[in-house]
């Protein structure tokens, strides 16, 4: 049976260091039909021209995770992002690998970066199912067959999963990041991971939650609210967002544990943790909290509460 296409796509934005090893690694995975798509967000280094020396085989890339594949050339196609009126031939096969490249004019953010291609993906290539993954990740060869296999095995699965290991922690590369997460709205930040709850059986291959990170997503096209990813949020929250409307439109959310992927946990915001970004994080938190939470101004006491017990205990364990 003819499996279902993908269209994998990965934002980029000066990190294409990231990238050439995460397409690396995606070249090499034993799934049959799939299209890749890497979305430019405006990149003021010279990501651009990586990106077309890796795909002409100028560029070798090795990681602990992959050996260098000898499958290049690979056929780029790039297109400005004012350019995406019509379909290109962009389907990998075993005998010629394709990427697609969009270079957008403006560093949009995740939800709008990612928006312009899987507009410009259902549109055209017309994918049964769409792959949101984060440059700064590896995947294991059989990590899409895997999502396939239990998304085909229930037409109610909307959105799926796997699960992401530390691409490096502290020497180990088994050690788990995330295996999917549960939405709490009545506490900050409205959204915590499985791991935390007892009642999560973790030990079963496939687990049914709330919502799976957008490092990396896989989503039922007929899923996909007809606004894409919500632009508002600019600094996360998009994937929580994302899960709790599909949700609520009847889908089920799995993740599934022989599905693998390494992720560089905080790469693409550079694991930098000043005032700034923590403002951020709050604000972002609390608007997601407040779309789809009622009462939210009667409750934000208590999420004030909550957010400082948390500083206040981060604080107190610096020393």
């Amino acid at each position: 049976m003819t499996k279902p296409l993908v269209s994998i796509i990965l934002l980029n934005w000066n990190g294409y260091e990231d990238t050439l090893e995460a397409l690396e690694s995606l070249y090499q995975i034993n799934y049959p039909n799939y299209n890749v798509i890497v979305v430019d967000n405006h990149s003021t280094n010279d990501s651009i021209d990586k990106i077309k020396s890796y795909a002409k085989g100028d560029i070798v890339v090795k990681t602990d995770y992959t050996n260098y594949q000898d499958n290049k050339p690979i056929k780029l196609t790039h297109l400005m992002e004012d350019e995406l009126t019509q379909a290109v031939d962009n389907t990998s096969t075993d005998d010629e690998k394709k990427l697609l490249l969009i270079e957008n004019y403006d560093n949009y953010g995740f939800a709008k970066g990612n928006n312009i291609a899987m507009d410009y993906t259902i549109k055209y290539d017309k994918p049964e199912y769409v792959l949101l993954l984060n440059n700064d990740t590896i995947v294991d060869a059989d990590f899409l067959m895997k999502m396939i296999d239990v998304a085909l095995s229930d037409d109610k699965i909307g959105i799926i999963g796997p699960k992401f290991y530390y691409y490096d922690y502290e020497g180990s590369h088994n050690t788990i990041w995330c295996i999917g997460s549960v939405v709490d709205l009545e506490h900050y930040p409205g959204h915590h991971s499985i791991m935390d709850e007892s009642y999560y059986d973790t030990s079963k291959n496939v687990i049914e939650c709330d919502w799976v990170s957008g490092a990396g997503l896989l989503i039922k096209t007929e899923a996909i609210p007809n606004t894409y990813l919500d632009t508002s949020f600019f600094f996360g929250c998009e994937d929580v967002d994302l899960a709790v409307t599909v949700k609520n439109k009847g889908y089920k959310i799995v993740s599934v544990m022989d599905s693998i992927i390494w992720h560089k946990v905080g790469m693409s915001r550079h694991k930098s943790s000043t005032f700034h970004t923590e403002y951020n994080h709050v604000k972002t938190n609390l608007q997601f909290i407040k779309k789809h939470k009622d009462n939210y101004y009667l409750n934000l006491p208590k999420y004030i509460y909550q957010i400082s017990k948390q500083y206040l205990r981060a604080l107190l364990n610096k020393f």
